[in-house]
Protein backbone atom coordinates (compact mmCIF):
# COMPACT_ATOMS: atom_id res chain seq x y z
CA UNK A 1 0.00 0.00 0.00
CA UNK A 2 1.58 3.03 -1.04
CA UNK A 3 1.57 6.15 1.25
CA UNK A 4 -0.06 9.02 -0.31
CA UNK A 5 1.94 11.86 -0.15
CA UNK A 6 0.41 15.67 0.27
CA UNK A 7 3.01 18.24 -0.73
CA UNK A 8 2.98 21.39 1.20
CA UNK A 9 3.87 24.42 -0.32
CA UNK A 10 7.02 26.49 0.84
CA UNK A 11 6.69 28.66 3.53
CA UNK A 12 7.77 32.32 2.45
CA UNK A 13 10.76 33.43 3.33
CA UNK A 14 11.16 35.67 5.92
CA UNK A 15 13.64 38.95 5.44
CA UNK A 16 16.94 39.01 7.09
CA UNK A 17 16.52 42.49 9.00
CA UNK A 18 12.82 41.57 10.11
CA UNK A 19 14.19 38.49 11.75
CA UNK A 20 17.34 40.52 13.10
CA UNK A 21 14.87 42.99 14.16
CA UNK A 22 12.31 40.85 15.74
CA UNK A 23 15.05 39.05 17.59
CA UNK A 24 16.11 42.39 18.97
CA UNK A 25 12.68 43.17 19.50
CA UNK A 26 11.72 39.43 21.44
CA UNK A 27 15.17 40.27 23.83
CA UNK A 28 14.76 40.97 27.73
CA UNK A 29 15.19 44.31 28.83
CA UNK A 30 18.21 44.06 30.48
CA UNK A 31 20.14 42.78 27.07
CA UNK A 32 18.81 45.73 25.42
CA UNK A 33 19.74 48.40 27.85
CA UNK A 34 23.46 46.49 28.11
CA UNK A 35 24.18 46.57 24.21
CA UNK A 36 22.21 50.32 23.82
CA UNK A 37 24.71 51.47 26.50
CA UNK A 38 27.79 49.36 25.28
CA UNK A 39 27.34 51.02 21.91
CA UNK A 40 26.88 54.55 23.13
CA UNK A 41 30.44 53.69 25.31
CA UNK A 42 32.34 52.52 22.08
CA UNK A 43 31.17 55.29 20.31
CA UNK A 44 32.37 57.71 22.68
CA UNK A 45 35.29 56.12 23.20
CA UNK A 46 36.30 56.43 19.14
CA UNK A 47 34.80 59.98 18.88
CA UNK A 48 37.46 60.87 22.25
CA UNK A 49 40.49 59.02 20.28
CA UNK A 50 39.59 60.35 16.79
CA UNK A 51 39.71 64.15 18.49
CA UNK A 52 43.24 63.56 20.59
CA UNK A 53 44.66 61.67 17.59
CA UNK A 54 43.52 65.12 15.72
CA UNK A 55 44.39 67.50 18.09
CA UNK A 56 47.77 65.74 19.39
CA UNK A 57 49.48 67.17 22.89
CA UNK A 58 49.56 70.54 23.40
CA UNK A 59 51.24 72.41 26.01
CA UNK A 60 51.68 75.75 27.31
CA UNK A 61 54.46 77.60 25.79
CA UNK A 62 54.13 80.82 27.51
CA UNK A 63 51.19 82.36 29.49
CA UNK A 64 49.95 85.63 30.88
CA UNK A 65 51.00 87.26 28.14
CA UNK A 66 50.73 91.10 27.10
CA UNK A 67 48.77 91.64 23.89
CA UNK A 68 52.46 92.85 22.13
CA UNK A 69 54.38 90.04 23.08
CA UNK A 70 52.03 87.52 21.98
CA UNK A 71 51.47 88.69 18.47
CA UNK A 72 55.65 89.10 18.30
CA UNK A 73 55.54 85.49 19.73
CA UNK A 74 52.75 84.36 17.17
CA UNK A 75 54.29 85.70 14.03
CA UNK A 76 57.65 84.21 15.34
CA UNK A 77 56.38 80.81 15.37
CA UNK A 78 54.55 81.18 11.91
CA UNK A 79 57.72 82.13 10.63
CA UNK A 80 59.34 78.95 12.15
CA UNK A 81 56.31 76.65 10.93
CA UNK A 82 55.53 75.29 14.56
CA UNK A 83 51.35 74.83 15.50
CA UNK A 84 50.04 77.26 17.91
CA UNK A 85 46.47 77.50 19.84
CA UNK A 86 45.51 79.72 22.65
CA UNK A 87 44.28 79.25 25.58
CA UNK A 88 42.26 81.01 28.23
CA UNK A 89 41.34 84.25 26.42
CA UNK A 90 44.33 84.33 24.60
CA UNK A 91 46.40 84.91 27.65
CA UNK A 92 47.94 81.48 27.07
CA UNK A 93 49.84 80.25 23.98
CA UNK A 94 49.87 76.32 23.38
CA UNK A 95 52.12 74.66 20.84
CA UNK A 96 52.64 70.43 20.72
CA UNK A 97 54.57 68.80 23.45
CA UNK A 98 57.72 67.48 21.29
CA UNK A 99 58.48 71.67 20.81
CA UNK A 100 57.92 73.57 23.78
CA UNK A 101 61.67 73.50 24.28
CA UNK A 102 62.55 74.39 20.92
CA UNK A 103 60.18 76.77 20.50
CA UNK A 104 61.48 78.26 23.97
CA UNK A 105 65.09 78.21 22.98
CA UNK A 106 64.01 79.77 19.37
CA UNK A 107 62.31 82.58 20.94
CA UNK A 108 64.96 83.46 23.81
CA UNK A 109 67.53 84.04 20.72
CA UNK A 110 65.67 86.46 19.57
CA UNK A 111 64.40 87.99 22.30
CA UNK A 112 60.99 86.82 23.00
CA UNK A 113 59.07 87.67 25.24
CA UNK A 114 60.63 91.35 26.53
CA UNK A 115 57.40 91.65 29.11
CA UNK A 116 55.07 94.26 29.47
CA UNK A 117 56.19 97.83 29.87
CA UNK A 118 53.43 100.61 30.18
CA UNK A 119 54.48 104.19 28.93
CA UNK A 120 52.62 107.34 28.42
CA UNK A 121 49.56 105.15 27.23
CA UNK A 122 48.66 104.69 30.56
CA UNK A 123 47.38 108.28 31.05
CA UNK A 124 44.92 107.70 28.12
CA UNK A 125 42.57 105.49 30.01
CA UNK A 126 42.62 107.44 33.38
CA UNK A 127 39.25 106.87 34.64
CA UNK A 128 36.62 109.63 35.54
CA UNK A 129 37.19 111.16 39.45
CA UNK A 130 40.84 109.91 39.79
CA UNK A 131 42.27 111.72 42.69
CA UNK A 132 45.62 114.18 42.61
CA UNK A 133 47.71 111.15 44.10
CA UNK A 134 46.04 108.37 41.46
CA UNK A 135 47.58 111.17 38.39
CA UNK A 136 50.69 111.82 40.16
CA UNK A 137 51.24 107.69 40.50
CA UNK A 138 50.11 107.06 36.71
CA UNK A 139 52.71 110.18 35.59
CA UNK A 140 55.00 108.53 37.24
CA UNK A 141 54.85 105.25 36.60
CA UNK A 142 54.65 106.34 33.02
CA UNK A 143 57.94 108.20 33.20
CA UNK A 144 59.15 105.01 34.47
CA UNK A 145 58.21 103.05 30.87
CA UNK A 146 59.11 105.99 29.19
CA UNK A 147 62.77 105.62 30.51
CA UNK A 148 62.99 101.70 30.56
CA UNK A 149 62.07 101.61 26.85
CA UNK A 150 64.48 104.24 25.73
CA UNK A 151 67.22 102.32 28.00
CA UNK A 152 66.56 99.00 26.69
CA UNK A 153 66.76 100.10 23.04
CA UNK A 154 70.77 100.14 23.70
CA UNK A 155 72.58 97.16 21.96
CA UNK A 156 74.28 96.07 25.27
CA UNK A 157 70.58 96.25 27.19
CA UNK A 158 68.43 93.16 27.55
CA UNK A 159 66.25 94.65 29.89
CA UNK A 160 66.24 97.35 32.48
CA UNK A 161 64.32 98.83 35.45
CA UNK A 162 63.74 102.37 36.34
CA UNK A 163 62.59 103.89 40.03
CA UNK A 164 61.72 107.03 40.63
CA UNK A 165 61.48 108.94 44.17
CA UNK A 166 59.72 112.13 43.62
CA UNK A 167 58.75 114.14 46.55
CA UNK A 168 55.89 116.49 46.79
CA UNK A 169 56.52 119.69 46.36
CA UNK A 170 55.80 122.64 48.99
CA UNK A 171 56.22 126.60 49.50
CA UNK A 172 58.89 126.31 51.02
CA UNK A 173 62.04 126.32 48.76
CA UNK A 174 64.53 125.70 51.35
CA UNK A 175 62.57 122.60 52.49
CA UNK A 176 62.11 120.81 49.23
CA UNK A 177 63.54 117.71 48.71
CA UNK A 178 65.26 116.45 45.41
CA UNK A 179 63.87 113.79 43.48
CA UNK A 180 66.41 110.79 42.60
CA UNK A 181 66.35 107.89 40.67
CA UNK A 182 67.62 104.49 40.78
CA UNK A 183 68.29 102.50 37.13
CA UNK A 184 68.38 98.41 37.45
CA UNK A 185 70.22 97.00 34.04
CA UNK A 186 70.13 93.55 33.07
CA UNK A 187 72.66 92.94 30.07
CA UNK A 188 73.36 90.51 27.73
CA UNK A 189 75.84 87.94 28.34
CA UNK A 190 79.22 88.79 27.24
CA UNK A 191 78.86 92.65 26.45
CA UNK A 192 79.42 95.57 29.36
CA UNK A 193 78.79 99.44 29.23
CA UNK A 194 81.65 101.70 28.99
CA UNK A 195 82.09 105.06 30.84
CA UNK A 196 80.43 107.09 28.19
CA UNK A 197 77.47 104.57 27.89
CA UNK A 198 76.84 104.50 31.31
CA UNK A 199 77.20 108.59 31.34
CA UNK A 200 74.58 108.84 28.74
CA UNK A 201 72.14 106.52 31.08
CA UNK A 202 72.73 108.92 34.06
CA UNK A 203 72.22 112.15 32.05
CA UNK A 204 69.38 110.67 30.01
CA UNK A 205 67.45 109.78 33.60
CA UNK A 206 68.52 113.19 34.62
CA UNK A 207 67.41 115.31 31.64
CA UNK A 208 63.91 113.52 31.95
CA UNK A 209 63.47 114.51 35.38
CA UNK A 210 63.07 118.11 36.65
CA UNK A 211 65.47 119.55 39.24
CA UNK A 212 67.08 116.12 39.40
CA UNK A 213 70.71 115.88 39.55
CA UNK A 214 73.21 113.36 37.81
CA UNK A 215 75.14 112.51 41.15
CA UNK A 216 71.39 111.43 42.58
CA UNK A 217 71.01 108.55 39.74
CA UNK A 218 72.48 105.04 40.37
CA UNK A 219 72.91 102.17 37.71
CA UNK A 220 73.45 99.30 38.54
CA UNK A 221 73.38 96.08 37.12
CA UNK A 222 72.29 92.48 37.48
CA UNK A 223 75.13 91.42 39.39
CA UNK A 224 74.36 94.62 41.96
CA UNK A 225 77.61 96.28 40.87
CA UNK A 226 77.51 100.24 40.56
CA UNK A 227 78.04 101.25 37.44
CA UNK A 228 77.95 105.03 38.45
CA UNK A 229 79.77 107.40 41.19
CA UNK A 230 80.70 110.75 41.98
CA UNK A 231 84.42 111.37 41.76
CA UNK A 232 85.42 111.08 45.55
CA UNK A 233 83.23 107.76 45.87
CA UNK A 234 85.37 106.74 42.66
CA UNK A 235 88.52 107.43 44.06
CA UNK A 236 88.31 106.05 47.64
CA UNK A 237 86.47 102.55 45.79
CA UNK A 238 89.29 101.53 43.67
CA UNK A 239 89.34 99.68 40.68
CA UNK A 240 86.34 100.81 38.38
CA UNK A 241 84.57 98.08 36.30
CA UNK A 242 86.25 99.39 33.45
CA UNK A 243 90.13 98.66 34.66
CA UNK A 244 88.80 95.58 36.57
CA UNK A 245 88.34 94.82 33.04
CA UNK A 246 91.20 95.56 31.35
CA UNK A 247 93.28 93.76 33.89
CA UNK A 248 91.45 90.65 33.27
CA UNK A 249 92.25 91.23 29.73
CA UNK A 250 96.24 91.71 30.15
CA UNK A 251 95.78 88.67 32.73
CA UNK A 252 94.12 86.81 29.77
CA UNK A 253 96.31 87.63 26.94
CA UNK A 254 99.57 86.72 28.62
CA UNK A 255 98.01 83.29 29.64
CA UNK A 256 96.92 82.68 25.98
CA UNK A 257 100.35 83.17 25.24
CA UNK A 258 102.07 80.51 27.52
CA UNK A 259 99.67 78.09 26.30
CA UNK A 260 100.06 79.20 22.55
CA UNK A 261 103.84 78.61 23.23
CA UNK A 262 104.05 75.13 25.86
CA UNK A 263 101.21 73.48 24.29
CA UNK A 264 102.91 72.36 21.00
CA UNK A 265 106.38 71.26 23.56
CA UNK A 266 104.32 69.56 26.96
CA UNK A 267 100.82 68.61 24.88
CA UNK A 268 96.88 69.80 24.48
CA UNK A 269 95.67 68.94 28.41
CA UNK A 270 99.24 68.86 29.81
CA UNK A 271 99.75 72.38 31.09
CA UNK A 272 97.72 74.85 33.60
CA UNK A 273 99.31 78.93 33.56
CA UNK A 274 98.10 81.35 35.58
CA UNK A 275 99.20 85.36 35.43
CA UNK A 276 98.43 87.74 37.93
CA UNK A 277 99.29 91.36 36.47
CA UNK A 278 99.81 94.48 39.15
CA UNK A 279 98.63 97.71 37.12
CA UNK A 280 99.04 101.41 38.07
CA UNK A 281 96.25 103.47 37.02
CA UNK A 282 97.55 106.50 38.56
CA UNK A 283 97.48 109.52 36.64
CA UNK A 284 100.47 112.37 37.20
CA UNK A 285 101.62 115.77 35.50
CA UNK A 286 104.88 116.88 36.35
CA UNK A 287 106.10 120.29 34.18
CA UNK A 288 109.82 121.78 34.42
CA UNK A 289 111.41 124.32 33.36
CA UNK A 290 115.28 124.81 31.99
CA UNK A 291 117.39 127.84 31.97
CA UNK A 292 120.76 126.72 29.90
CA UNK A 293 123.81 129.09 30.49
CA UNK A 294 124.90 131.19 27.65
CA UNK A 295 128.38 132.20 28.86
CA UNK A 296 131.66 131.13 27.40
CA UNK A 297 133.34 131.67 24.16
CA UNK A 298 131.73 128.93 22.27
CA UNK A 299 127.98 129.95 23.52
CA UNK A 300 126.09 131.47 20.91
CA UNK A 301 124.78 134.40 22.43
CA UNK A 302 121.24 136.12 20.70
CA UNK A 303 121.08 139.75 21.77
CA UNK A 304 117.82 141.16 22.36
CA UNK A 305 118.44 144.59 22.88
CA UNK A 306 121.51 146.76 23.38
CA UNK A 307 121.87 150.63 24.31
CA UNK A 308 125.38 153.45 24.72
CA UNK A 309 125.84 156.49 26.13
CA UNK A 310 128.81 158.74 25.81
CA UNK A 311 128.89 162.16 27.84
CA UNK A 312 131.92 164.22 27.46
CA UNK A 313 132.98 168.08 28.79
CA UNK A 314 135.90 170.72 27.93
CA UNK A 315 137.87 173.62 29.30
CA UNK A 316 140.51 173.84 32.53
CA UNK A 317 140.67 171.63 34.97
CA UNK A 318 139.71 173.20 38.60
CA UNK A 319 142.12 172.39 41.16
CA UNK A 320 141.18 169.57 43.42
CA UNK A 321 142.13 167.44 45.81
CA UNK A 322 143.72 167.76 48.94
CA UNK A 323 145.80 170.82 49.85
CA UNK A 324 149.48 170.13 49.88
CA UNK A 325 152.78 169.61 48.61
CA UNK A 326 151.47 166.55 46.79
CA UNK A 327 148.91 167.90 45.09
CA UNK A 328 151.47 170.13 43.40
CA UNK A 329 153.56 167.59 42.13
CA UNK A 330 153.10 166.18 38.59
CA UNK A 331 151.50 163.46 37.77
CA UNK A 332 153.66 160.46 37.61
CA UNK A 333 153.14 157.30 35.85
CA UNK A 334 150.99 154.84 37.65
CA UNK A 335 152.34 151.66 39.00
CA UNK A 336 150.22 148.50 40.24
CA UNK A 337 151.72 145.74 42.33
CA UNK A 338 152.53 142.38 40.90
CA UNK A 339 151.98 140.40 43.96
CA UNK A 340 151.42 141.81 47.70
CA UNK A 341 148.58 144.24 48.91
CA UNK A 342 147.73 146.88 46.55
CA UNK A 343 148.88 150.61 47.42
CA UNK A 344 146.17 152.84 47.89
CA UNK A 345 144.86 154.68 44.96
CA UNK A 346 145.30 158.31 44.70
CA UNK A 347 143.60 161.01 42.22
CA UNK A 348 146.11 161.48 39.08
CA UNK A 349 146.43 165.98 38.95
CA UNK A 350 146.88 167.24 35.80
CA UNK A 351 147.34 170.22 35.14
CA UNK A 352 146.38 172.34 31.74
CA UNK A 353 143.67 172.08 29.86
CA UNK A 354 141.50 168.76 30.22
CA UNK A 355 138.30 167.27 29.00
CA UNK A 356 135.53 164.90 30.80
CA UNK A 357 134.11 162.26 29.04
CA UNK A 358 131.45 159.31 30.09
CA UNK A 359 130.34 156.30 28.37
CA UNK A 360 127.81 153.80 29.12
CA UNK A 361 126.38 150.46 27.59
CA UNK A 362 123.94 148.63 28.46
CA UNK A 363 123.26 144.89 26.18
CA UNK A 364 120.11 142.38 26.84
CA UNK A 365 120.68 139.18 26.08
CA UNK A 366 118.31 136.33 25.25
CA UNK A 367 117.87 133.90 28.33
CA UNK A 368 117.35 130.27 27.20
CA UNK A 369 114.74 128.80 28.89
CA UNK A 370 112.96 124.76 28.62
CA UNK A 371 108.99 124.18 29.54
CA UNK A 372 108.26 120.40 30.15
CA UNK A 373 104.85 118.46 30.63
CA UNK A 374 105.21 114.74 31.34
CA UNK A 375 102.16 112.93 31.86
CA UNK A 376 102.62 109.58 32.91
CA UNK A 377 100.62 106.94 31.16
CA UNK A 378 97.85 105.08 33.25
CA UNK A 379 97.83 101.06 33.31
CA UNK A 380 100.89 100.56 33.04
CA UNK A 381 102.48 97.34 34.60
CA UNK A 382 103.48 97.54 37.40
CA UNK A 383 104.23 93.93 37.88
CA UNK A 384 103.70 90.48 36.80
CA UNK A 385 103.39 87.31 38.27
CA UNK A 386 103.04 83.62 36.90
CA UNK A 387 102.60 80.51 37.94
CA UNK A 388 102.75 77.35 35.43
CA UNK A 389 102.13 73.69 36.41
CA UNK A 390 103.30 70.93 33.66
CA UNK A 391 102.19 67.30 33.58
CA UNK A 392 104.22 64.26 33.75
CA UNK A 393 105.92 63.35 30.22
CA UNK A 394 104.12 59.98 28.90
CA UNK A 395 106.41 57.41 27.53
CA UNK A 396 105.29 54.39 25.82
CA UNK A 397 107.56 51.03 25.96
CA UNK A 398 108.19 48.30 22.92
CA UNK A 399 105.70 46.37 24.90
CA UNK A 400 102.68 49.04 24.23
CA UNK A 401 102.43 49.94 28.01
CA UNK A 402 102.57 53.75 28.81
CA UNK A 403 104.48 55.28 31.78
CA UNK A 404 104.93 59.19 33.33
CA UNK A 405 108.39 60.51 33.92
CA UNK A 406 109.02 63.55 35.61
CA UNK A 407 110.56 66.40 34.02
CA UNK A 408 114.44 66.95 34.17
CA UNK A 409 115.86 70.19 35.85
CA UNK A 410 117.35 71.42 32.08
CA UNK A 411 113.88 70.95 30.76
CA UNK A 412 112.28 72.89 33.62
CA UNK A 413 114.73 75.68 33.26
CA UNK A 414 114.01 75.84 29.32
CA UNK A 415 110.14 76.50 29.67
CA UNK A 416 110.88 78.99 32.64
CA UNK A 417 112.67 80.84 29.74
CA UNK A 418 109.95 80.52 27.45
CA UNK A 419 108.05 81.83 29.96
CA UNK A 420 109.72 84.79 30.88
CA UNK A 421 109.98 85.59 27.07
CA UNK A 422 106.69 85.77 26.48
CA UNK A 423 105.21 87.50 29.30
CA UNK A 424 108.26 90.37 29.11
CA UNK A 425 109.66 89.62 32.06
CA UNK A 426 111.72 92.51 34.22
CA UNK A 427 113.36 91.63 37.32
CA UNK A 428 113.73 95.52 37.95
CA UNK A 429 109.91 95.32 38.33
CA UNK A 430 109.81 92.93 40.85
CA UNK A 431 108.49 89.91 38.46
CA UNK A 432 108.32 86.79 39.20
CA UNK A 433 108.08 83.16 37.22
CA UNK A 434 107.54 79.84 38.87
CA UNK A 435 107.16 77.04 36.52
CA UNK A 436 107.25 73.38 38.52
CA UNK A 437 106.37 70.37 37.17
CA UNK A 438 103.71 67.41 39.00
CA UNK A 439 101.10 64.59 38.06
CA UNK A 440 97.85 65.69 37.05
CA UNK A 441 95.22 63.69 39.28
CA UNK A 442 92.82 62.44 36.58
CA UNK A 443 89.19 61.90 37.97
CA UNK A 444 87.37 58.76 37.32
CA UNK A 445 84.21 59.63 34.69
CA UNK A 446 81.59 57.35 36.38
CA UNK A 447 78.73 57.40 33.43
CA UNK A 448 75.57 57.54 35.54
CA UNK A 449 73.17 54.96 33.11
CA UNK A 450 68.87 56.28 33.61
CA UNK A 451 67.10 52.76 34.07
CA UNK A 452 64.63 52.98 30.31
CA UNK A 453 61.82 53.35 32.35
CA UNK A 454 63.49 56.70 33.69
CA UNK A 455 64.73 58.10 30.07
CA UNK A 456 62.90 61.26 29.13
CA UNK A 457 62.52 59.08 25.78
CA UNK A 458 60.33 56.60 27.41
CA UNK A 459 58.23 58.95 29.67
CA UNK A 460 57.43 61.20 26.52
CA UNK A 461 56.58 57.78 24.57
CA UNK A 462 54.78 56.45 27.49
CA UNK A 463 52.88 60.18 28.02
CA UNK A 464 51.80 59.67 24.07
CA UNK A 465 50.52 55.99 24.45
CA UNK A 466 48.96 56.64 27.44
CA UNK A 467 45.29 58.68 26.42
CA UNK A 468 44.95 55.96 23.48
CA UNK A 469 45.80 52.86 25.36
CA UNK A 470 43.35 53.97 27.91
CA UNK A 471 40.91 54.23 25.78
CA UNK A 472 41.67 51.13 24.10
CA UNK A 473 41.46 49.43 27.53
CA UNK A 474 37.94 51.14 28.17
CA UNK A 475 36.90 50.62 24.93
CA UNK A 476 37.69 46.32 25.73
CA UNK A 477 36.06 46.46 28.72
CA UNK A 478 32.95 48.11 27.42
CA UNK A 479 32.69 45.19 24.42
CA UNK A 480 33.48 42.31 27.02
CA UNK A 481 30.76 43.85 29.42
CA UNK A 482 28.18 45.40 27.85
CA UNK A 483 28.32 44.29 24.10
CA UNK A 484 29.56 40.66 24.20
CA UNK A 485 26.65 39.69 26.27
CA UNK A 486 23.84 41.35 23.90
CA UNK A 487 25.01 39.59 21.06
CA UNK A 488 25.37 36.43 22.95
CA UNK A 489 21.71 36.77 23.65
CA UNK A 490 20.46 37.74 19.84
CA UNK A 491 22.89 34.50 18.63
CA UNK A 492 20.64 31.97 21.17
CA UNK A 493 17.52 33.85 19.83
CA UNK A 494 18.39 33.01 16.53
CA UNK A 495 19.45 29.11 16.92
CA UNK A 496 15.80 28.69 19.14
CA UNK A 497 13.86 27.42 16.10
CA UNK A 498 10.37 28.98 16.13
CA UNK A 499 6.71 27.26 16.06
CA UNK A 500 6.78 26.96 11.91
CA UNK A 501 10.39 25.64 11.44
CA UNK A 502 9.33 22.36 13.93
CA UNK A 503 6.47 21.83 11.25
CA UNK A 504 7.08 18.45 8.84
CA UNK A 505 5.01 17.58 5.59
CA UNK A 506 3.56 14.11 5.79
CA UNK A 507 5.82 10.96 5.94
CA UNK A 508 7.74 10.55 2.45
CA UNK A 509 8.24 13.77 1.47
CA UNK A 510 10.29 13.61 -1.08
CA UNK A 511 10.76 17.84 -0.87
CA UNK A 512 11.88 19.11 2.26
CA UNK A 513 10.77 22.13 3.54
CA UNK A 514 13.87 25.38 3.51
CA UNK A 515 13.89 25.04 7.13
CA UNK A 516 14.94 21.46 7.74
CA UNK A 517 16.78 19.75 4.99
CA UNK A 518 16.03 15.70 6.84
CA UNK A 519 13.38 13.84 5.43
CA UNK A 520 12.84 12.51 8.93
CA UNK A 521 9.33 12.91 10.73
CA UNK A 522 9.43 15.35 13.30
CA UNK A 523 7.36 15.49 16.38
CA UNK A 524 5.08 18.76 16.60
CA UNK A 525 5.89 19.86 20.23
CA UNK A 526 3.49 22.16 21.66
CA UNK A 527 4.42 25.66 22.39
CA UNK A 528 6.12 26.17 25.39
CA UNK A 529 5.42 30.25 25.55
CA UNK A 530 2.38 33.02 24.52
CA UNK A 531 5.14 33.85 21.78
CA UNK A 532 4.92 30.61 20.09
CA UNK A 533 1.87 30.51 20.06
CA UNK A 534 1.07 33.84 18.61
CA UNK A 535 3.09 32.72 15.75
CA UNK A 536 1.50 29.51 15.00
CA UNK A 537 -1.98 31.49 14.84
CA UNK A 538 -0.11 33.60 12.34
CA UNK A 539 0.71 30.64 10.64
CA UNK A 540 -2.53 29.42 10.52
CA UNK A 541 -3.89 32.20 9.13
CA UNK A 542 -0.82 33.05 6.47
CA UNK A 543 -1.17 29.21 5.15
CA UNK A 544 -4.73 27.77 6.36
CA UNK A 545 -4.48 24.84 3.61
CA UNK A 546 -0.63 23.24 5.13
CA UNK A 547 -2.42 23.49 8.92
CA UNK A 548 -4.87 21.46 7.67
CA UNK A 549 -2.96 19.19 5.85
CA UNK A 550 -0.57 18.57 8.83
CA UNK A 551 -3.40 18.28 10.92
CA UNK A 552 -5.17 15.53 8.45
CA UNK A 553 -2.06 13.79 8.52
CA UNK A 554 -1.29 13.37 12.39
CA UNK A 555 -5.62 12.01 12.02
CA UNK A 556 -4.60 9.85 9.88
CA UNK A 557 -1.73 8.54 11.79
CA UNK A 558 -3.28 8.15 14.63
CA UNK A 559 -6.39 6.26 12.53
CA UNK A 560 -3.85 3.73 11.49
CA UNK A 561 -2.60 3.39 14.77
Amino acid sequence: METAVVRQPALPAQPVAADFTARLVNLPLRSKASLALGLAALAAVVLSLTLWTGQGDYKVLYANLSDKDGGAIIAQLAQMNVPYRHADGGAAILVPASQVHDARLKLASVGLPKGSVVGFELMDSARFGLTQFGERLNFQRGLEGELTRSITALAAVQAARVHLALPNQNGFFREQQKPSASVVLTLYPGRTLDRTQIAGIVHLVASSVAELAPKNVSVLDQTGTLLSGGGDAAATSGLDAQQLQYVSQVEQGMTRRIFDLLEPVVGRDNLRASVTAELDFSQSESTSELFTPNQGPQAERAVRSQQSSEVGTSGATQPAGVPGAASNQPPQQATAPINGAAAPLQSAQTGGASGNLRRDSVTNYEVDKTVRVTRNATGSVKRLNAAVVVNNRSVTDAKGKTTTQPLGAEEIAKLTALVKESIGFNAERGDSVKVINAPFRVEPQTSVELPMWKQPETLDLVRTLAVPGALAAVALLVFLGLVRPALRALQSAAAAPGPGQRLHAVANDALPLPEQESTALAVLEAPRSSAHLEQARALAKQNPAAVAGIVRDWVASGQAA
